[in-house]
């Protein structure tokens, strides 16, 4: 673990001494918790400042806009100079390097993917489809990436599902039952995602990863911040998105063992959102996500207001843990209580289940890392101020850094190239010509429909996926391309 020492720790706070993380054990992931207004966000944004300043990459989405104020420096705010002349911490204020992102295009570069990308597991997800509609979107995509049909945006996959609801006899001798209703309770989910504005997320130029893991000519990690106030009016789509970056870094990512330092650090804001109802088989993969993209070296930290609400399988993988306040007014307060103070080491100073109720606004109990990988004793820990500002920058400052991007202009403009609905679209009116130039005889007018181009299409379709036959693209482990965007 000589790797661990090569490189500055970063400072969470000071107890009676500093208490630090470990960037060679920072890809082993985290948790910030507590009540609202107990002081996550600031723990998140000093912790993201310091990554930034060895190096480390970081991603993060600004749900409520306080965390745009790290491309401004900091200063100007009593309290923290107060609370920094107390702890002995010398208050360098500076901006960090920012790259703003927003889903809809309005606070920062476009991000974009493609309907093939998300994968019909997440999609389903984001649809809330039960367990026969699910059924239903998979043939879709089968049929879709046997024909090497691109499914690029949500025009294609309503274009997609219109043709399996029409050959929907053909099908089901292959797949079972393909009903009308299911298909129409698709398109209306569809329909609902698109009002919400889901559309504009799904097309190209599809995001890059590296543009999300750059770095400064000076060796500073760029700080990736998505606005998420809009996008948490859909909390769904956020968590479902969220959830596709994750699995786009561990399909994509190489192999690198424990680095000296995180490749990146993921910070997953309001994190109940992305395991409140989960089923048990999307709950598994995230399980399985967390698990082996530490190897990638990414480092995952969920930023929640209860423990409680992070599944016992991910909690147990989660090594760094900073526990601001609880309250404890209700039963489950009080087993959200407990349950944080039976995840720490017990520190004889102090018993950790009464100081968890009793912590002040910017304190913490801290827990990371030693050397070996084993919990540190917890600390009640005052965390370090940040040394950007706190809060939302000027929009002058947004703007200068927005126009400032390495990023460019990159994203600015949609590419809608040929993919499934122009190709059916082709199909279907080549069917059709081809009928009106040859009419059929009047005794043969009620000849089955099975003559027709597109359905000779999904006939031979019907036999690659049952010869093992076909260019079936290969899914990652939550159901996204891998490396098949092109």
């Amino acid at each position: 673990m000589s790797a661990v020492s090569t490189v500055d720790p970063i400072i969470v706070g000071k107890s009676d001494d500093l208490v630090t993380l470990l960037p060679g054990l920072a890809n082993r992931h985290g948790l910030i918790a507590g009540a609202t207004g107990t002081g996550k966000t600031v723990t998140l944004q000093t912790l993201a400042e310091q990554f930034s300043q060895i190096g480390v990459p970081v991603f993060m989405a600004d749900v409520k806009g306080d965390l745009a104020g790290m491309c401004a420096p900091g200063g100007g705010n009593p309290k923290v100079e107060e609370r920094a002349q107390q702890l002995g911490f010398s208050l360098d204020y500076h901006p960090n390097p920012v790259i703003f992102w927003d889903l809809f295009g309005e606070k920062g570069h476009r991000i974009r993917a493609t309907v093939s990308e998300m994968g019909p597991l997440l999609l389903s997800r984001m649809l809330q489809l039960n367990e026969t509609q699910e059924g239903v979107l998979n043939i879709a995509f089968k049929f879709a990436d046997e024909e090497g049909l691109l499914l690029l945006d949500l025009k294609d996959l309503r274009a997609m599902l219109a043709a399996v609801a029409e050959h929907a006899d053909e099908l089901q001798k292959e797949y079972g039952n393909v009903s009308a209703a299911s298909v129409g309770a698709i398109q209306r989910a569809l329909l609902v995602l698109e009002q919400q504005g889901a559309d504009q997320f799904f097309g190209e130029p599809a995001l890059e990863l590296n543009d999300l893991m750059r770095t400064t000519t000076d060796g500073r990690g760029y700080v990736s911040i998505l606005a998420a106030d809009k996008l948490m009016q859909t909390p769904r789509l956020y968590a479902t998105f969220l959830l596709w970056m994750l699995s786009e870094l561990f399909e994509n990512l190489p192999e690198i063992g424990d680095p000296e330092k995180p490749k990146m650090v993921f910070f997953f804001d309001e994190a109940h959102l992305l395991f409140t109802d989960a089923p048990d088989a999307l709950l598994e993969k995230i399980e399985q996500v967390v698990r082996l993209i530490r190897s990638k070296g990414v480092g995952v930290y969920f930023v929640t207001q209860n423990p409680l609400d992070v599944p016992d399988k991910v909690l147990a993988q989660l090594g760094n843990r900073v526990q601001h306040a609880l309250r404890a007014f209700t039963p489950r307060d009080q087993k959200a209580v407990q349950t944080a103070a039976d995840t720490f080491r017990t520190n004889p100073k102090f018993k950790t289940d009464e100081v968890i109720t009793q912590l002040a606004v910017g304190e913490a109990l801290v827990s990371t890392l030693d050397p070996k990988g084993t919990p540190n004793v917890v600390q009640r820990t005052f965390v370090k101020p940040p040394l950007s500002k706190l809060g939302p920058p000027d929009e002058g400052t947004r703007l200068g850094t927005i126009n400032s991007s390495p990023i460019g202009t990159r994203y600015d403009e949609t590419i809608d190239r040929e993919s499934a609905f122009e190709k059916l679209q082709a199909r279907a009116a080549e069917a059709a010509a081809q009928a009106e130039a040859n009419p059929e005889p009047e005794r043969r007018t009620a000849a089955p429909r099975s003559d027709s181009l597109v359905t000779r299409f999904f006939k031979s379709t019907i036999s690659a996926v049952g010869s093992g036959i076909g260019r079936t693209l290969v899914r990652g482990l939550l159901g996204g391309l891998f490396k098949g965007r092109r």
